[in-house]
């Protein structure tokens, strides 16, 4: 652990390479310190307006959390700072010591259990006490910027946790965006997002199931749009089975690539780190060959500048257009 003076030199670092997004009235939401990438190793930090969320990634004491927590909320001018505990295997721990992972309480400042940030002008609700996910992934960013500057008018929008990347369609001028992911709580919550900035949505826009499912009915159909965005998590239980992007994000591409309309896009990422781009990239190719799909690359993209690494960075995001 850092001593007092050698900790607040570091934050202060970190808080100078993020100045023009500090200055950016229109985005309050990105990352403080990303851990080694910011020489802050154990942890990271993200901003939700006016409260700070520290992500534990290694056993720190209670006391050295508090001391982290102050510091960051001193350094970044924080009114509250809330704290999760990231355990390398969170799926099974995330629901049976939600508690501790999660602590319902901020460590600094007054209770903040909701709030509004933003992303490029658009409105995010934020429960930073409520769970390991906040409700919106800063790393995406970049590729929910690119998204609403293509513009397309229909777009389905898969693992689509509280609808970022379906709003960001919408804001782009979208006609027809489907969000589709397999709980009904998120899907409510990204209804709440659709409401806080005056788009007004179908039902049917929010679609509650298993992404493995309806992209096949969505083939049987002979439904196309012009924009398909995978965004698996790393690991997932669903009604077709268990997902692992190492394993089986080419079936998923097939599947996808089915329901692209021609010349339509197909943006596809993963925040495993553990797949390298060129294995990520290899895995998608198959998947598009398999559904006979020909693929011309229109974007790489990555997180954002908030994010310096050492190496390379955990999020691999490849755009392509598809004939």
């Amino acid at each position: 652990m850092w001593s007092t003076t050698d900790l607040h030199r570091r934050l202060k670092a970190a808080r100078h390479l993020r100045t023009a997004l500090e200055a950016d009235e229109r985005t309050t939401l990105y990352r403080l310190v990303n851990a080694a990438g910011d020489d802050l190793a154990g942890f990271t930090v993200d901003r939700f307006g006016p409260v700070g969320v520290l992500s534990s990634y290694q056993d720190f004491s209670e006391a050295q959390e508090q001391q982290l927590a102050e510091a960051v909320a001193e350094v970044f001018e924080l009114e509250s700072v809330y704290l999760k505990r990231r355990p390398l295997e969170a799926r099974h721990a995330a629901n049976v010591e939600r508690e501790r992972l999660s602590p319902e309480h901020p460590l600094v400042g007054p209770e903040r259990p909701e709030l509004e940030a933003l992303e490029g002008g658009l409105r995010y609700r934020i429960r930073p006490g409520s769970d390991l996910s906040v409700g919106i992934f800063t790393d995406m960013r970049p590729a929910r910027a690119w998204l609403r500057q293509q513009a397309p008018a229909s777009v389905l929008n898969t693992f689509a946790y509280t609808c970022a990347f379906g709003l960001s369609a919408r804001a782009g001028g979208g006609d027809t965006v489907k969000n589709l992911d397999a709980s009904r709580k998120v899907l409510a919550w990204g209804r709440e997002n659709y409401a806080l900035n005056g788009f007004e949505a179908p039902e049917s826009d929010f679609i509650y199931g298993d992404v493995f499912d309806w992209l096949s009915r969505f083939a049987r159909r002979g439904q196309t749009f012009e924009a398909v965005i995978l965004d698996p998590p790393s690991f997932a239980r669903g009604k077709s089975g268990t997902f692992r992007a190492e394993r089986d994000y080419d079936d998923l591409t097939a599947l996808a690539a089915r329901v692209v309309a021609p010349g339509g896009l197909l943006l596809a990422a993963t925040n495993h780190a553990g797949v390298p781009r060129p294995a990520f990239e290899r895995t998608v190719t198959s998947g598009l060959e398999a559904a006979g799909r020909r693929a011309v690359q229109a974007q790489r993209l990555g997180a954002g500048e908030d994010y310096p690494t050492r190496g390379e960075g955990h999020l691999k995001v490849w755009a392509l257009r598809l004939n």
